[in-house]
């Protein structure tokens, strides 16, 4: 798991910076997938393993060709921003049990 988050942050730094390398692109590609998926898996504890996976899996195509398809859509198209908008999603769909997990734990405790 450690050297899935490296190879990943990795990437994005080096496609985010613009550093030539002959890793960037290899893992540029796995931060592309990798991120949505981990953000996505977390959110689905109550399938088992092998639905979430399958279920993330098809959440990380759809979440980067969506965009992909934005970026061309408004004439934005770069790579830079392209792994800077998917790491914000990813980090939004991350935060989302956080914080649902915290409210659910706020309401119970106000309810007598």
């Amino acid at each position: 798991m450690g050297a899935a988050v490296g190879v990943g942050g990795v990437g994005a730094v080096l496609a985010l910076a613009d550093i030539a390398s002959p890793v960037r692109a290899p893992f540029t590609f796995f931060f592309l997938l990798a991120a949505p998926a981990a953000a996505l898996a977390g959110g689905l504890r109550g399938l088992d393993p092998l639905s979430r996976a399958v279920v993330a899996a098809g959440g990380t195509v759809v979440i980067d060709l969506l965009v992909a398809q934005g970026m061309l859509a408004l004439h934005m198209w770069s790579v830079r921003g392209g792994v800077a908008v998917v790491a914000a999603v990813s980090a939004a769909l991350f935060l989302v049990p956080l914080v649902r997990h915290s409210y659910g734990r706020a309401e119970r405790r106000r309810t007598p």
